[in-house]
């Protein structure tokens, strides 16, 4: 009997704009020392748990790339590394949703300026962006077509997939598999460095859970 496979999703370890509670985008910013060990310890939680992943995706991003590297090093998986380097695909399409104006921004601090139901409106609406910056729904718009066609494929053949990236690019995946509609999404928060393991069978969703 062939055992079901597996999608884990990766969110980034806490990232020190994490620690200083700012809104980052796309904003290239380093893992702090709790980052860091979140990382090992999502990689050794797949090594605990014996899921051998085949294939790595991340973000363009340095805190998702840093995470996947770190994670795949404490797994053991050494099929993934050449030369010591890890071999993994790295996309902007599952970059973090762009902040626009807000990025850099401390939210209690734009909570203030904005009011805490606008800013509120901006970071969990699904189709409403902060200025000059995108909302969810454009998130799934452009990490949806990139999922179908590169990703997908790899699930059907019963590989197993680490995502490692970024809250809402991870949302959006989540509502394109299925797992939650997107007026359910707002209430989803991701913890970084946790990695989230979806089994399928024959290409279909059957249970998600965190590993422990």
């Amino acid at each position: 009997m062939q055992l079901m496979n597996k999608l884990v999703l990766l969110r980034h370890g806490q990232s020190q704009w994490n620690l200083e509670n700012r809104f980052t985008g796309w904003q290239n910013v380093p893992l702090t020392e709790k980052g860091i060990a979140e990382a090992k310890n999502a990689g050794l939680l797949l090594k605990e748990n014996n899921i051998i992943i085949d294939k790595v995706f991340s973000s363009v991003l340095d805190r998702a790339n840093k995470t996947a590297e770190i994670a795949i090093l404490a797994s053991g998986i050494e099929k993934l590394f050449e030369n010591g380097t890890l071999i993994y695909e790295k996309d902007k399409r599952l970059n973090e949703r762009d902040y626009g104006d807000l990025v850099g921004l401390n939210k209690s601090e734009t909570a203030d300026k904005y009011g805490k139901e606008q800013v509120h409106i901006w970071r969990r609406s699904y189709d409403t962006p902060p200025p000059n910056g995108e909302s969810l729904k454009d998130v799934v718009k452009r990490v949806s077509p990139y999922f179908v066609e590169i990703i997908q494929p790899l699930l059907n053949e019963g590989k197993n997939v680490l995502i490692a990236a970024h809250g809402n690019s991870l949302r959006a995946i989540m509502i394109k598999i299925g797992m939650y509609k997107p007026d359910e999404i707002s209430s989803i928060e991701l913890p970084t460095g946790k990695p989230l393991c979806i089994d399928f069978d024959k290409s279909s969703l059957i249970k998600y859970y965190y590993l422990k």
